[in-house]
Order: C-alpha cells, then sequence, then structure tokens
C-alpha cells in the first residue's frame, strides 16, 4: 500500500480563521494535524471534495504561495485533479480539519453542511503547492529495510535522518519516514548508556512518544556542574559540542559549536563564540541570500547537540541536549506550538538547512527548502540556589518552507539567540508585598494631608472636593511608593547581577520586565499628577505686599475745580512694591539645582564615561562598550536602575553644594529677598490655603525706606554696628519668615477687600479704564494694606495672633495641632517655608518628575540623548508656564501692574 502525506509549509496559520468563497467559515484547527481516514469514510468525504470543491481550484491556487513537501515513495503529477484521484485509491491522507461555524447556518442551508465542509477541505487542500520528493522516493524504503533486517548503523541513521526532515512528525501513518522509524524502534529493546529512548543502532531522536510530561522530567533535573565568573573555580563557559551526520547516515566528527558550528549569520569568530559566555544574552539576526544558502548546503547536515562538563572525579562528560521542534505535529496528546511544558514532545537531532527532500529530481535545483530560521538556547536557572546551578538548556527550533523563485533576489530572514530565565515569581510576590505595605502607609499619610488640609481651610464637612483632594495627595504618595520599589529594584538587579561572584540569579525578561515597566509608568503618571496639583496651587495663591512706608510730611495741593489750596500727606513711592513684586516675579522658578546641568551631567556619565553599558545583559561589569554589545540587549530593568541612580547621586550632589557652598559665599536667593523685603520696607503676606499661608516681615527697623542714598548707606551701617533694633517680628528676635494659621474671621474681611481689588480690564488698563475704576482700586489697595498692617500692629483685639514655635511632630508632619478660634497663629520659621508656593521648595517633586520623565523616554527608544533632548523641553514647556501665569496672578492679586513685571 502506498502513503501520501502533504505537510503544509508554514504552521504560523494556526488558529485563523479564513471565510470561504461561498460563506463558509474554514477554522484551521491544526494546520499540520494528521488524521488517519480509512474503508468506506476515505471515499465518501473524498468523493463529497470532487464534487464540490475543484470549481475552487484554479483561483485558490493561483493566489497561493504557501507550498509543502509530499514525502512519498511513488512519483506523483503536479497536476491538481490527478492528486485527487490519487486520494481515491489510498487508504492514509492528510485531512486539514474544518469546523463549519453553525451558528451561521440557518435551517436553509442545513442541507448543505457536507458541501461546505468539502469546499472547505477542498479548499486548504488545493492551495498549498506538492512536490514529490525523490530523495525519499529512492531512499527511504531502502534504509528502513536495510536498518529493519540487518541493523546497518547507517542505514538506521539516514532513516533516522529523514524522520527529521519530516519535522520529526508522527501519524498514526507506519509508512512515511518516522512510522517506519517508531517500526523498527519498537522491535529494539536494548538501551544505550542506559537511556531508555536510545536504543542500539538507532539514532537518539525522541524523549518518549508513548507519555505525557517526560518534558518537564527531562527538563528539571540539575545539571551537574556550577558556574561561576570569579575565584579559582572560575567556569563561564557553556561548552557545547555537536555530533555531525551525514544525510546518508555516516558519522562526520565530534565538533565544537565555537566559530559558527549552528549560526547561519556570518560574523568574527569572537562575536559568534560570545554567544556561548554564560550569563550573556544574546541575539543576532541576519537575511541571507538564497542562493548563498544554496551554494553552502549542498545536503543537510544532522546535529545532535551535547554540554560537556566536567564531573566531581575530573572527567569530561557529555549531557543530551534536548530540543523543541515548533514545526512537529502529532496525533497523540502534545503540543509543541504551545507553552505548556508537559504537552512538549522533545527531539535531540537537528539542521540548518535542507536543500535536498525539496527536489523532484535529484539532479535539479530544489523547489523547495527549508531553513531553521529561528533557533534559541533557553537556560534556565536553578532558584533559591547560591551554588551556581542550572537546569539542561534547550533547543528550541521554528523551521519555515522558503519556495524557491529567483535565488539571486531572495533572502531568507534568521535569527540566532541565547536567552537565560529563572522562575521570579517569588520575587515579584516579594515586590507586590512592598507595594502593598507602603501603599497602605500611604493611605495614612494621605489622610494626614487631608486632614490637615481640612483644618487649614477651616471646612469640617466631608464633600467632593475633600475627596478629590485625598485622591491628589494619595496619587503623590503612591507615585513616591511606585518611584521607591521601581528604583529599589533596578538598583538590586544591578547589584546582584553585576555583582556576583556565581551564577545564581539572571535578570527578568519577558512578562517580568514588562511588569515592572509598568510600575514605572505607574510611578510616572501619579508624579505628573501631583506635579500638575501643584503647580496649580501655586499659580492661585493668594498674596500681598504690605507697604510699611509712612508720609514724611505734609505738601500743599490744589483743589481741583477751585482755586483753593489745601495740605495733603506726602505720596509714599511705589516702586519698592514694584521692585519687590519683579523679585518674586524673578523667584518663582528658581531651584535648588541647576536643571541644564544636571541633564548635561547625566548625559556625560550616561554615554560618555560610559555607565549606560552596564545595563547589557552580560555579568560583566565593563563600562566599555565591547565588540559583541550590539549582538547583546540592554535590560531596561538595570538601565532604569543606573539612570534613576546617576540622576539621584547628581541631584543629591547637587543639592549639597548648593544648600552648604553656594547659598552660603555665593547668593542665596530666597534669603535675599527676604533681606530686600527689609531693606523696601515691604512685608509679604501670603496665603497658600483659605487660612493658612506664610508671613515675611519685612518692616525696616529704621523706621522708613523711601530715601536718598546717604541715608540709605548710613541705616546699613548702624544695623551693621548692632546700633538699632532687630528685624524680628517680635522686639529683640530675628525671626522674620513665619507660618500663619489664621481665623476664619480674619480670612472673610480679606475676602470681602479683596473683592474690589480684583482687576476687571488687560494689562493696558491704567491707558483705558475709567478714572472711578482706578480710584476704586487704588482705594481697595490702600484699604488693605492698612487693614493688614493693623493686623500685624495688633490693631484688631477681635483678630488678634499669638506667635510661637511648632511643636517636633507638627514639624515632620507638617501639619498644625491647634485650630485657630478666637487668635490666629504665627509659627516661627526659620526654615523659609514659604518656598513651598516656589518652585524652590518643591525640588523633590520637580527631581523625581524629571528623572522618571528622562527614565520613561531613555528606556522606551535606548536613547538617551533623545531622552536628555525631550527633557529639557518638557522643563522649558513647564516652566514658561508657570512664569506667565505666575506673572497675572501675582499683577492680579497684589494691584502691580503686569507691565511693570520685567
Amino acid at each position: 500500500m502506498q502513503n501520501v502525506n502533504y505537510r503544509q509549509g508554514n504552521s504560523s496559520n494556526n488558529g485563523r480563521t479564513a471565510r470561504e468563497p461561498n460563506g463558509i467559515d474554514c477554522f484551521h484547527v491544526n494546520t499540520d494535524l494528521i488524521i488517519n481516514l480509512s474503508g468506506s469514510g476515505l471515499n465518501e468525504h473524498l468523493h463529497t471534495v470532487l464534487n464540490h470543491g475543484l470549481k475552487f481550484v484554479p483561483t485558490v491556487h493561483e493566489a497561493q504561495t504557501d507550498d509543502v513537501i509530499e514525502r512519498s515513495m511513488f512519483g506523483s503529477s503536479s497536476n491538481d485533479e490527478n492528486i485527487y484521484l490519487k486520494l481515491l485509491e489510498k487508504v492514509t491522507v492528510i485531512l486539514l480539519v474544518c469546523t463549519l461555524m453553525d451558528s451561521e447556518l440557518n435551517e436553509s442551508q442545513a442541507e448543505h453542511k457536507d458541501a461546505k465542509f468539502a469546499t472547505c477541505l477542498c479548499q486548504s487542500l488545493v492551495q498549498r503547492k506538492v512536490v514529490t520528493s525523490a530523495w525519499f522516493t529512492q531512499h527511504l524504503k531502502a534504509a528502513a529495510a536495510a536498518c529493519m533486517e540487518y541493523n546497518n548503523l547507517t542505514s538506521c541513521q539516514a532513516l533516522g535522518n529523514m524522520c527529521v526532515m519530516n519535522m520529526n512528525s508522527l501519524t498514526s501513518s507506519r509508512n512515511d519516514a518516522c512510522g517506519l522509524f517508531q517500526l523498527v524502534y519498537a522491535y529494539h529493546s536494548d538501551a544505550v548508556h542506559s537511556i531508555p529512548y536510545w536504543k542500539v543502532n538507532l539514532p537518539w531522536l525522541y524523549y518518549y512518544t508513548d507519555r505525557t510530561g517526560e518534558a518537564s522530567r527531562a527538563l528539571r533535573v540539575q545539571f551537574p556542574t556550577s558556574f561561576s565568573f570569579t575565584g579559582t573555580a572560575q567556569n563561564s563557559r557553556l561548552e557545547f559540542v555537536v555530533a555531525k551526520y551525514g544525510v546518508r547516515g555516516n558519522f562526520l566528527q565530534l565538533q565544537n559549536v565555537r566559530g559558527g558550528t549552528l549560526q547561519l549569520c556570518p560574523d568574527t569568530l569572537a562575536r559568534l563564540d560570545a554567544a556561548f559566555t554564560f550569563g550573556t544574552t544574546y541575539q543576532q539576526s541576519c537575511t541571507i541570500l538564497l542562493s548563498k544558502i544554496l551554494n553552502d548546503f549542498p545536503e543537510p547536515v544532522f546535529y545532535d547537540v551535547f554540554m560537556q562538563y566536567v564531573n566531581e572525579h575530573g572527567q569530561q562528560n557529555l549531557w543530551a541536549i534536548p530540543v523543541l521542534n515548533r514545526n512537529l505535529q502529532c496525533t497523540q496528546p502534545c503540543n509543541n506550538q504551545g507553552d505548556d511544558m508537559n504537552q512538549w514532545l522533545l527531539t535531540r537531532r537537528i539542521f540548518l538547512v535542507d536543500t535536498l527532500s525539496g527536489r523532484e529530481n535529484l539532479a535539479s535545483s530544489p523547489s523547495v527548502i527549508r531553513v531553521a530560521t529561528k533557533i534559541k538556547f533557553g537556560i534556565t536557572l536553578v532558584p533559591d540556589n547560591q551554588q551556581g546551578k542550572i537546569y539542561p538548556p534547550l533547543i528550541t527550533v521554528v523551521y519555515s518552507n522558503i519556495q524557491v523563485k529567483n535565488s539571486d533576489t531572495q533572502f531568507v530572514s534568521v535569527s540566532f539567540s541565547v536567552e537565560y530565565q529563572m522562575n521570579q515569581s517569588e520575587r515579584q510576590v516579594q515586590t507586590n508585598i512592598a507595594l502593598g505595605v507602603l501603599g497602605g502607609a500611604a493611605v495614612l499619610y494621605s489622610l494626614l494631608k487631608t486632614a490637615s488640609w481640612k483644618r487649614r481651610i477651616a471646612t469640617p464637612i466631608i464633600d467632593i472636593q475633600t475627596v478629590v483632594k485625598f485622591l491628589l495627595f494619595y496619587a503623590g504618595d503612591l507615585a513616591n511608593v511606585f518611584f521607591v520599589v521601581t528604583v529599589g529594584t533596578g538598583i538590586y538587579w544591578l547589584i546582584f547581577f553585576k555583582g556576583s561572584q556565581l551564577a545564581s540569579v539572571v535578570l527578568p525578561s519577558g512578562s517580568e520586565e514588562t511588569v515592572f515597566i509598568t510600575y514605572v509608568g505607574c510611578a510616572f503618571g501619579l508624579k505628573a499628577l501631583q506635579f500638575l496639583h501643584k503647580l496649580i496651587s501655586q499659580l492661585t495663591v493668594d498674596l500681598f505686599f504690605i507697604d510699611w512706608e509712612r508720609p514724611k510730611g505734609k505738601v500743599l495741593k490744589s483743589i481741583e475745580g477751585g482755586g483753593d489750596i489745601k495740605s495733603a500727606p506726602t505720596p509714599v513711592s511705589i516702586w519698592r512694591t514694584y521692585f519687590v513684586a519683579n523679585e518674586w516675579n524673578e523667584i518663582q522658578t528658581v531651584r535648588k539645582i541647576n536643571p541644564l546641568f544636571q541633564i548635561f551631567a547625566v548625559l556625560f556619565f550616561l554615554e560618555v564615561v560610559g555607565l549606560s553599558n552596564l545595563a547589557i545583559m552580560t555579568p560583566s561589569a565593563n563600562v566599555t562598550a565591547s565588540f559583541d554589545s550590539t549582538l547583546t540587549p540592554q535590560s531596561r530593568i538595570v538601565r532604569y536602575g543606573v539612570t534613576t541612580a546617576v540622576w539621584l547621586v547628581l541631584g543629591l550632589i547637587q543639592i549639597i553644594f548648593f544648600s552648604f557652598f553656594y547659598e552660603r559665599f555665593v547668593e542665596d536667593q530666597i534669603r535675599q529677598f527676604v533681606d530686600l523685603c527689609s531693606m523696601s520696607n515691604i512685608s509679604v503676606f501670603i496665603l497658600s490655603d483659605r487660612c493658612f499661608g506664610y508671613y515675611i516681615h519685612g518692616r525696616s527697623v529704621h523706621g522708613h525706606a523711601d530715601t536718598n542714598m546717604e541715608e540709605m548707606n548710613a541705616n546699613l551701617k548702624r544695623e551693621g554696628e548692632n546700633l538699632c533694633g532687630q528685624r524680628g517680628l517680635l522686639p529683640n528676635t530675628d525671626v522674620q519668615t513665619f507660618q500663619i494659621a489664621i481665623t476664619s474671621k480674619l480670612r472673610q474681611q480679606y475676602d470681602r477687600i479683596h473683592e474690589s481689588l480684583v482687576r476687571r480690564s488687560g494689562p493696558a488698563r491704567l491707558l483705558t479704564s475709567s478714572g472711578n475704576t482706578f480710584e476704586q482700586n487704588s482705594k481697595a489697595y490702600h484699604t488693605m494694606n492698612k487693614f493688614l498692617s493693623s493686623v500685624i500692629d495688633h490693631a484688631h483685639r477681635e483678630m488678634d495672633y499669638i506667635v510661637k514655635d511648632k511643636l517636633l511632630f507638627e514639624r515632620i508632619l507638617d501639619m498644625e495641632f491647634m485650630e485657630p478660634m478666637d487668635r490666629s497663629i504665627f509659627y516661627n520659621d526659620e526654615g523659609h517655608s514659604f518656598s513651598e508656593v516656589l518652585y524652590y521648595g518643591n525640588e523633590p517633586t520637580l527631581l523625581i518628575f524629571d528623572m522618571l520623565f528622562f527614565s520613561l523616554v531613555d528606556v522606551a527608544t535606548q536613547n538617551a540623548v533623545l531622552a536628555a533632548v525631550i527633557t529639557y523641553l518638557q522643563q522649558q514647556f513647564f516652566e514658561m508656564i508657570r512664569k506667565a501665569v505666575g506673572k497675572k496672578n501675582l499683577a492680579s492679586k497684589t494691584l502691580v501692574d503686569e507691565r511693570f513685571l520685567i
């Protein structure tokens, strides 16, 4: 009885639904699945195919690009109709299983189910080009007979090679290459080296074919050696060797894989051998001209891969390396396309290129070739082991069928990779626990912030605004949680992977790395929300400049509309207020660090010094890019860890330098602003919340500041020689800055006066507004100035205040335990915390926001220069918004014309 085997060339269509011309949905359950049909059922189905399906043969066949190698023991015409006529005479066929979507068939269509099934089957068969393999026709029977009858070693190897060329696929047929091999295998009982599935005189092709779960047993035995990167017992090379066989079954040699034995992509020996340095993740891909493949591989060469190691007695041993062939198909419960290890059927022998079985004439060029387009060595470390132990490596191979049309213009894409993995579930659990614990603490801290905010706005009612405020506080605190966890994780992998002596850990990849990047994205998104919240709060702050200057005398002034003359107080100059307002406008975006220097410094250390090379997935901690660095990908987790570590260290250095050196000996713009207020006789009243804010006491100890140069210098000299009082709010004190918690009564009076202070026109108001409007605003300004100065002078008993120090826990928690009921409270604040309404007081938020922004762009693009440019543009964008809107808010709240804010 003769046998016909059809194989679909591309198994990537698995699970794809195709719409047939007559509306049938054909679901390719498994496009390489082989099913035996015999007896009347075969003839019945094929008769239906011929009656209902051949009308689609021309159009489908012309559009089809896939091809299948027919490996049979008889010749066949290439005519599609003759092929179907032959099928009527055969016992075994390959049937692609199609499932009709019954839900789409109405009652009128039900009687045509068989016809539609036949049409679906017909199209699945005819759209694949069938090639009769001359090699199988001439050699399969002879090799099987010689192996069965005479135990000829070469013939047995040749039979095994033909089974490998047929993708090790198993069917219920005993007449194809793998079926005949199984038949011979069943008659041999003696095992080689006590390995039950390696029989004498036969090649070792399978890891058991009659029971499931063998893959997990074979891959979860500890490899009998350990690996280390340093020390006297250094073992950092993967010593793979291959036993090479010719297509006719002759043994060629035992050869080391170094030098590109299993790598189709050409390269230097050093770059090719870098793949087998333990711990180095390796990825190599290229496109090769088809004519070069045909010239380099006139016949396939087969490889049995072993790993060489030294046992405890110092003897050289070989360990057989299993192969996961993703193209293998079988009728028994196995699935090499899935990820369930228990469903895998592992094999042993591989080849790189098969240019032989696709020839219809051995003297002619092949119509189809098969190439190992993807080869991956997977190495899994034993978890919770500090001795550098691994499980046996696994080689994963994906083959592709290439139809030869024009070999001089066709290219084939191939890849070779080495990947390391280990069970990261325990570390993921630890990360989740850390997130849970710190996230819970963040909830409590956000509740404290919300309670403090409720007290500062003097409204005990919990409403929607309260909930929104809590969520905003929680977003910022949760962002810090994600930031701490991700930075800690990145630095952990940087230290323990790069600094470990034994190969005890490997870097996370795949899904673990994706989860990590998700955490980074969450940190950035939440931190961005916190940053915008703080920005909006700063842009809506209430403030007023209290001018303590009093008229020095009176002047004679003529009354408008008449000839009378009367005396009036000497006008007080407004230029001091404008000057202080300009300085305030300038310090709104002052920071504790230099952002531009920060970006350039980070870029220098990452790219020039080469710290970014630490992210390369190799155990070496060398910051110099090696010759094979382009073949080794970078770990996004380690790159993030390196970037954030560099950013944080440089930011901390800048903060220390500016705080302890620059601001002490060169320039401190915040303290200089306080000094300027004292010299200008201007105090600043700031309300960041309804009943909470800051006060800068700038009342001059000399009584006035609107004077000439000589008197100003004399005043400064007297103050330098301690010949006058101190600048503090209280007598004999120097404290000029306070946190203030005011009563609701004081706030209400402030709001009543402020209502008439709000601007009603644009920047050119002074030129276009009516005299009445200007007079009203001027009156409101003087009223507010008089009111606030009288409050500071204790002139209102019902709105009086006390001065005190904050308790330790109040300073730590940044909240006030006492609620101002009858009197406001001025808390001594030598730390100049009024900078909270400026960029300067929010440096941690800005530093982390910029760092997360830079890191996210850098990790996404793997380009630090691009990340630096985008980060700088982001900083300039928000700084521009802060300056522009802050300037308008300053002019609106203080009655300082915007045109004088330069």
